[in-house]
């Protein structure tokens, strides 16, 4: 089965300094239709205006990914981590038993465009951690390309989560299929651009959320960026 969740049927929240689109329940926003899709708890599509930021807060039991899409993102936390996260980086921070951290966009002149992603452990209570990683777009053309697995492989980020996510770039004639295990959930967000996502078209901010699928299909992109969760039932 797919259900498509629309880019104009998400929360949205006006900060001033942040405006942010929740895909699931988050904060303010509560829909119990869309609590999350398996494990994966939360994206919100975040646009942080010039110097500007969230202070200093914290994590625990949580696995977060920060995909930056424009400008930078500056992060910091109690680890001993001072990073900047541009685009084509992939960040994963396990909270396990608690970490606080920061981020900010201290450029002058350019907001920060990332999405903030959440994903369930599948152990708690661990020793909080820290990785980043950079992702070529050669690596991403025309093809899903492994950014974060629970064991690390093909040079992923490492999750501690019953969870894979693969980043795609898609134009023209290029395509990408995947046969989706038995009794996995899967879940397609559009970062930006056009793509059909097994026949039904997305655009930038759409979802697909597939149950019990046996493959995907992607294709008929335009200037498409998108995200695809392996997720636990």
């Amino acid at each position: 089965m797919l259900t498509l969740r629309k880019s104009s049927d998400r929360g949205y929240a006006d900060h001033g300094w942040l405006k942010s689109f929740h895909s699931f329940s988050f904060a303010g926003y509560h829909d119990p239709a869309h609590m999350g899709f398996g494990n994966l708890r939360v994206i919100n599509e975040d646009r942080i205006a010039p110097g500007t930021g969230f202070g200093t807060h914290g994590h625990r039991d949580m696995e977060i990914i920060s995909y930056v899409l424009e400008g930078e993102l500056a992060h910091k936390d109690t680890l001993g981590n001072v990073k900047g996260i541009p685009p084509g980086d992939v960040q994963r921070m396990s909270a396990g038993r608690g970490v606080q951290h920061s981020e900010f966009n201290h450029a002058p002149d350019q907001t920060t465009h990332f999405l903030q992603i959440w994903i369930e452990p599948n152990v708690t209570g661990i020793v909080a951690s820290y990785e980043q990683k950079t992702f070529a777009d050669a690596d991403k053309r025309g093809k899903l390309r492994l950014v974060a697995s629970r064991d690390g492989t093909h040079g992923s980020v490492l999750l501690h989560a019953d969870a894979c996510l693969h980043a795609g770039l898609f134009d023209g004639d290029e395509s990408a299929s995947l046969l989706l295990p038995a009794g996995r959930k899967a879940y397609v967000h559009l970062v930006r651009g056009e793509l059909e996502v097994n026949g039904r078209k997305l655009v930038a901010g759409d979802a697909a959320m597939l149950d019990n699928e046996p493959a995907l299909q992607l294709a008929h992109g335009r200037n498409a960026e998108v995200l695809m969760f392996d997720l636990a039932p």
